[in-house]
């Protein structure tokens, strides 16, 4: 998205929320609509589960919708919610005695030209699509094993394309931080899937 892109976005947010603050509660569909798939998405790469995913977003837009009043006009909603999906997937799962474990979505994901997982839109060969969803299931899975914060520093840049700023807001750290975190989850990911190279 282009600086005057998000700009605008920006700025329809703003008067999306002004409007819920002045009673019309019907504009914050609009919000919901705009943000549920990628708040989903991430949640859902934190949970692995679906169902909890699904629940979890929209306890996420609930919060969200009962702090209103404290969200702040000079910062973006999108960075907002974010924050609060982030911190309601983490409660969840420090809640949780183990971890459910279910199908994966039949997104595939691959990689677009910033290095962010992006879903695959053209047609491959059985093998090649077979082959792609089990790297990126082997991914996710060893992605369960990053601490907390590196998985969700790794989600939000990797499989959502967030910049480090928009990270750094998201998660309230340095932006030095975001790169480290993400330096030492890639090390370790990249040793956890060489490990199973090793293994098979």
């Amino acid at each position: 998205m282009s600086p005057t892109s998000k700009a605008e976005s920006r700025e329809a947010d703003i008067q999306m929320v002004l409007a819920v603050r002045e009673g019309d509660t019907t504009a914050y569909r609009g919000l919901v609509e705009k943000y549920q798939t990628r708040v989903y998405q991430l949640i859902y790469g934190m949970v692995r589960n679906q169902e909890d995913a699904r629940d979890l977003a929209q306890d996420a837009f609930v919060k969200a919708y009962d702090n209103l009043h404290r969200f702040r006009l000079e910062s973006s909603f999108y960075t907002w919610i974010y924050r609060i999906a982030s911190n309601v997937a983490i409660d969840f799962l420090r809640k949780q005695k183990r971890r459910g474990t279910t199908e994966f979505d039949e997104q595939i994901a691959a990689r677009d030209a910033d290095g962010a997982m992006v879903e695959q839109h053209h047609q491959d060969s059985p093998s090649k699509t077979l082959e792609r969803k089990r790297l990126y299931a082997r991914i996710m899975d060893a992605m369960q094993e990053l601490p907390e914060d590196q998985r969700q520093v790794i989600l939000l840049r990797e499989l959502d394309g967030l910049s480090y700023k928009e990270i750094a807001d998201v998660m309230e750290i340095p932006e030095g931080t975001v790169m480290s975190r993400l330096y030492y989850a890639r090390k370790k990911l990249q040793k956890m899937l060489a490990s199973d190279r090793t293994e098979a």
